[in-house]
């Protein structure tokens, strides 16, 4: 028998098979699927979510399936401080954030792990698509690509230090989805046919705005639309409704489509220009975290991305003030303060940090 490894469970096919997977390797393994959301009967009610009752059900069923120790444990409190409030505090200032860059960097890989070692395990291990390796020259961790280009989820895991990469498992990232599912079909899996989650597990409707309302009502306030030469164009519901690249929704009738361009929260207005303001080849970040190596010494090329869904692009990082300029050889389609930028050396993650 191998070591101790604890596995997130979410109650969907990726951390269903991966947890096979672990126990065809050898592995000691157990299942904990972390509850994460408040009390509220609109989670527990809802089916599907990576957080509702339905989930802890799934999981269930797997680890009995597999015939592993599963357990849920209550991660509320920090979930609540370090992904919810910072959630909603970057909307109220005016930023685009992604939680599940933070639940990645607070969660799953930093409480996770420590309530994992308490357990007596050695590693973690999650469904994640991405490959961790040794590099035996430097001695380093590497964060990969998966062998699913479509599925790889390094984009959220830049955040990984070297400690953390050493004591977590991966075992999807040499597999493809379709392979995944046809894994979890041959064994008899009950997730094996079921959708993926895309929405923020916390917000069952998508609706943000709404979620932010019903936890900070009186700092949400309507404002002015301007233009770039700060003339006033109208009226906008509150700040929180709006991101960098924006075009709908805008209630604006001004003869021709206009974009959000900017939003200035010390001021409570929102800018708008023309399609071609929203390009931009320069960015500044900071929280900055690099994987093959501890800091950034000059320039570097690298490709990069700007959001989960951004086509990569060749760019060049240096050092600058408490971060990393980047500079892009062509201007990029609304840059947005709050996303992260990912920086990759072809299959191999640099590192990233969020946009200011």
């Amino acid at each position: 028998m191998k070591e101790k490894v604890v596995i997130g469970m979410s109650g969907g096919v990726d951390s269903s098979v991966a947890a096979y997977l672990l126990k065809e390797q050898g592995y000691d393994v157990v299942g904990i699927t972390m509850e994460v959301i408040p009390r509220n009967l609109e989670f527990e009610e809802r089916e599907g979510g990576c957080c509702s009752l339905s989930a802890v059900n799934d999981a269930t069923r797997v680890a009995a399936k597999l015939d592993i120790p599963y357990y849920v444990l209550n991660f509320k409190d920090v979930f609540e401080s370090k992904v919810i409030n910072y959630f909603i505090d970057e909307y109220l200032a005016g930023k685009t954030p992604n939680p599940c860059i933070a639940c990645n960097k607070y969660i799953k890989f930093d409480e996770f792990l420590k309530r994992a070692e308490v357990l007596g395990a050695k590693y973690i291990a999650t469904g994640h698509y991405a490959i961790i390796e040794k590099d035996n020259k430097t001695g380093r961790y590497l964060l990969k690509r998966s062998k699913d280009e479509k599925k790889d989820q390094t984009y959220v895991l830049y955040n990984m230090t070297q400690y953390q990469l050493a004591h977590t498992l991966m075992p999807l990232g040499g597999y493809t989805k379709d392979k995944v599912r046809e894994i979890a079909r041959e064994i008899g899996l009950p997730v094996a046919n079921k959708k993926d989650s895309e929405e923020i597990c916390f917000v069952p409707d998508n609706d943000y705005a709404r979620f932010i309302k019903e936890r900070r009502p009186e700092e949400i306030k309507p404002g002015y639309f301007v233009d770039v030469n700060g003339n006033k164009l109208g009226k906008h519901k509150g700040i929180i409704h709006y991101t960098i690249g924006q075009r709908k929704g805008l209630g604006l009738s001004l003869g021709k489509p206009v974009y959000v361009i900017d939003i200035i929260p010390e001021k409570n207005l929102v800018v708008v220009g023309d399609e071609k303001d929203i390009f931009k080849d320069t960015l500044y970040a900071e929280d900055v975290n690099f994987i093959p190596f501890e800091k950034l010494e000059g320039e570097m090329k690298v490709t990069a991305k700007i959001r989960y869904s951004a086509k990569e692009a060749d760019a060049t990082i240096m050092p600058y003030k408490n971060g990393v300029l980047v500079k892009f050889e062509t201007p990029q389609r609304a840059i947005t303060k709050g996303q992260s930028v990912v920086f990759y050396d072809g299959d191999i993650v640099v590192g990233g940090g969020i946009i200011k």
